[in-house]
């Protein structure tokens, strides 16, 4: 009998998920605009300045304006909101001419054409001890992961440097949006790094759900912080956040992911 109760409680609860309007999510993961070099991966900037690409920040954000987010989430650190505030409330033009990283460049742009009050900081750091895994493949002696490691790099690297020395800024975005990039950039943690180490050395997994749980982190946030009232939001993170946060948005009944082609087409 108790079995059934949970039957039905279950099958009532999803009958009642699916019939919910479901709220979009515009998830952008992209390439970092003012790329600082912090990455593992060494890749080559884009001229986000010049009066082509800002000429397609323009047209994307007006784009995205159409969509209509009624929240934006970016990468900035969640603990660091009144900082955030004040960036946002900064004057407009001197900071275009002034901040190329993506925040910048197209969250607030858009933010501000849809007269948002702020932008979501919702990024939560954890640890990414990359040096730590190299030192544990070398103390197992996996020679081969090494070189697989660093020919995957070393690829990462050229494809993206090639592309974006012929590539416009959309194309740039629309290139990382497709869900193969987005996979092979997850690849690396469950190919590489995860195998990382001895038997007894648990580095590489350590790394990985860190990664993992960074990413489950951002996700609570943007889950908390979308109120009743919205129907639509906007999430912009780097290109290696939006693979996990792909999938878990397509677990989760309350949300529909939409893909940026179908907004930038």
């Amino acid at each position: 009998m108790q079995k059934i109760i949970l039957l039905l409680a279950f099958l009532t609860f999803n009958l009642s998920s699916a019939q919910a309007k479901k709220k979009q999510i515009l998830l952008v993961g992209t390439f970092h605009y003012a790329n600082p070099g912090l990455d593992v991966a060494q890749l080559n900037n884009f001229n986000i300045m010049s009066e082509k690409s800002q000429k397609e920040l323009e047209i994307m954000s007006d784009k995205i304006k159409k969509f209509g987010p009624d929240k934006i989430f970016v990468e900035w650190e969640f603990s660091k909101q009144t900082e955030l505030d004040k960036f946002y409330n900064k004057n407009t033009d001197s900071l275009f001419k002034a901040s190329k990283n993506e925040i910048t460049q197209l969250a607030l742009r858009t933010a501000k054409k849809l007269n948002h009050k702020k932008l979501y900081g919702m990024n939560l750091y954890t640890s990414f001890p990359y040096d730590s895994l190299m030192m544990s493949m070398e103390k197992a002696n996996q020679k081969d992961l090494l070189e697989r490691n660093k020919a995957t790099t070393q690829s990462f690297e050229k494809i993206h440097n090639e592309k974006i020395a012929k590539s416009s800024l959309q194309e740039m975005m629309l290139y990382y949006n497709k869900k193969q990039t987005e996979n092979e950039n997850l690849q690396w943690y469950l190919e590489i790094a995860n195998r990382a180490g001895n038997p007894d050395d648990f580095t590489g997994p350590s790394l990985v759900s860190n990664w993992y749980k960074r990413n489950l982190y951002m996700y609570s946030l943007i889950q908390k912080l979308t109120e009743s009232k919205d129907n639509k939001i906007m999430v912009l993170v780097g290109a290696g956040h939006a693979s996990i946060i792909r999938e878990l948005i397509t677990h989760d009944p309350t949300f529909e992911l939409i893909e940026l082609s179908t907004v930038l087409k």
